[in-house]
């Protein structure tokens, strides 16, 4: 028997990349998938072919930053197979540019798709779960996983919105998880590095051979995290590529500082931040580089 015999998962930006490729791999483990994207024939190509090898899926494409998108995701999985047990939450675009020269409109679009594609997905997912729970009086099979980025960890300087997108889509998945345990969901976020359409320009050309940075490299953590190996796993985050699945830990308190008289001087504060900041030119110091050395490449910055 598949780890997911049974249960029924959405996943949006299936139609090509990573999201592709975690729906194939879902179907494979045996779930019925609903699969989202713009209208279009990748779309289409993506449930063909789940169907060709003996899966199950069907299209429900959108804006997934659209209220009625997420609506009816939720309602095509329920309608068509009966219920709903996972959520991929992939859909994602680039509009990348400096801070200084980004556009109104750049900005919007990247956190649309990005925070608030996650959010409304995640909003009908979570209320029918907790439905379904209220009224059997039990905690349900639920699960999220979330695609952040390790542009977040980094703060990418050509990539602000991207980045601030991804660090939002990180506290929507605590927040997450956190609110609705008791419901029975379980909700994680990765950080996937793979070559795709959308980051090949960045990530340049593929290797001969097998790529290691293949999307299908990502797609295991994902059917793990879907699956029962996820029950005591939530409001966790992953780094994941190639070999390599690292999980991050909580951020940390660095320093801490003190008033003397239990209220900060000028003078005083100023001796007491000189003691940190003192030595070398300015640099960003709320910033995860562990992650870099792990792969020969990465998104967006070079190791």
């Amino acid at each position: 028997m598949a780890a997911l015999d049974g249960r029924v998962a959405i996943v949006t930006g299936a139609g090509q990349g990573l999201g592709a490729a975690e729906a194939r791999a879902l179907a494979a483990a045996g779930a019925r998938t609903v699969l989202n994207d713009l209208p279009g024939a990748a779309l289409d190509e993506v449930v063909e072919q789940i169907r060709a090898d003996g899966g199950e899926a069907v299209a429900c494409p959108g804006d997934v930053a659209d209220w009625a998108t997420g609506e009816a995701l939720v309602k095509t999985a329920v309608d068509t197979f009966g219920g709903l047990h996972v959520l991929v939450n992939n859909a994602g675009v680039l509009r990348d540019r400096m801070i200084f020269s980004m556009s109104e409109q750049e900005w919007d679009t990247v956190v649309r798709v990005h925070l608030r594609g996650h959010f409304v997905t995640t909003r009908f997912a979570t209320a029918y779960w907790r439905e379904r729970a209220k009224a059997t009086g039990l905690p349900g099979y639920a699960r999220i996983v979330n695609t952040a980025s390790e542009a977040y960890l980094l703060g990418s300087a050509g990539q602000p919105n991207y980045a601030a997108a991804k660090g939002g889509i990180v506290s929507l998945t605590l927040a997450t998880a956190r609110g609705c345990l008791k419901h029975g969901v379980r909700a994680n976020a990765i950080c996937p590095r793979a070559r795709t359409a959308m980051t090949g320009p960045l990530m340049g050309a593929a290797p001969d051979g097998p790529d290691p940075m293949a999307p299908e490299r990502v797609a295991p953590l994902v059917v793990h995290l879907a699956g029962p190996a996820g029950e005591r796993i939530t409001g966790e985050v992953f780094v994941v590529h190639g070999d390599v699945v690292a999980l991050l830990g909580p951020p940390t308190v660095r320093a801490v500082f003190r008033a003397a008289t239990g209220q900060w001087t000028g003078a005083e504060l100023d001796a007491a931040l000189s003691t940190e900041f003192a030595a070398g030119p300015p640099r960003p110091g709320y910033v995860c580089e562990e992650t870099l050395p792990l792969a020969a490449s990465t998104f967006g910055e070079a190791p």
